[in-house]
């Protein structure tokens, strides 16, 4: 245990509306109290642990935090109206709970997505953005027709029925290794411990559930705002890091996005596909560690919560 409490901090339980919800804390005594707290938020279908390489090193210069959204990891598969802007609530009730001041949100993919629009949402809460791959809405990769069409299919196929049958298929350990060695360009890092993490969240109560109405919500077009519009409205700094050679949200998608806003820096990550926060952690960490170095905040510190 001593291992998995250093490498994942403090884990903890908090209740929000009624559900339950995992998330940790992390600070080294030698972090100032002055420094900028972090909060990460995980990609889809996964959670707090995907930060494995993450968590320890960037605490040695910043408080962390990291969530579980609802519905993934170890917080409750609850029978929710899943949504980008319902994730964004989570977040925001979070930071209002536990921490009060001004953070850097880091997210990758689906939470890169909710942190960007917690970012519009609520400017109060976000000092930095640092996103990890962002993917485009719904209704920026299908428009009109398509969209309509799009639409009528899945309404025909997704139904409960079909969809716990792709989840009792999906669970099983092949499957996970196989998608997983599919989107990792670093073969290495898909170890039997990173398919562990990705299965057991599967066999929770009420994970059919959950993601059914995952699975439904992803197809509407309500369930997020359009990635362009939101980078367009965003006021604070951004730190966007790609793998080059991300085989689930192609690089082509995000050198376009930082014409949409002059404070956008886009570094690609050699070497890493969707996942670079593990494939090339060591990068990952360095750059997030420089580049909040050299904006050396001077937002005046409150009190944490913990």
């Amino acid at each position: 245990m001593k291992g998995w409490e250093s490498q994942f901090g403090a884990q903890r339980d908090w209740v929000w509306r009624g559900w339950q919800v995992r998330y940790t804390y992390l600070r080294s005594p030698l972090v100032s109290s002055s420094s900028t707290p972090l909060l990460l938020l995980h990609g889809f279908g996964s959670a707090l642990t995907q930060w494995h390489e993450n968590l320890l090193p960037l605490s040695r210069s910043h408080p962390v935090y990291a969530l579980d959204l609802m519905g993934f990891g170890g917080s409750e598969k609850a029978a929710a109206n899943y949504s980008v802007g319902f994730w964004v609530e989570q977040v925001y009730e979070f930071w209002r709970t536990f921490i009060g001041r001004p953070i850097v949100l880091i997210g990758h993919s689906l939470g890169a997505l909710v942190a960007l629009t917690a970012a519009v949402a609520h400017p109060e809460m976000v000092q930095e953005l640092v996103l990890l791959t962002l993917p485009a809405a719904r209704q920026e990769l299908l428009t009109g027709r398509m969209q309509a069409l799009a639409g009528k299919l899945e309404a025909l196929v997704m139904t409960s029925l079909f969809t716990r049958l792709v989840f009792y298929f999906i669970r099983r350990p092949r499957v996970i290794r196989a998608v997983l060695r599919a989107v990792y360009v670093n073969q290495e890092r898909v170890t039997e411990e990173l398919v562990q993490r990705f299965l057991q969240p599967g066999f929770d109560r009420g994970a059919v559930r959950a993601l059914t109405r995952l699975t439904k919500a992803r197809t509407r077009s309500d369930f997020a705002r359009a990635t362009k519009d939101l980078l367009a409205e965003v006021q604070v700094p951004i730190l966007l890091l790609w793998g080059a050679n991300d085989r689930v949200i192609p690089l082509t998608w995000g050198r376009q996005l930082p014409t949409l806003n002059p404070q956008l820096k886009l570094v690609e990550i050699p070497d890493a596909g969707h996942c670079p926060y593990d494939e090339c952690a060591e990068c990952v960490n360095a750059e997030i560690l420089a580049w909040l170095s050299d904006r050396s905040s001077t937002v005046a510190p409150l009190t944490e919560k913990r």
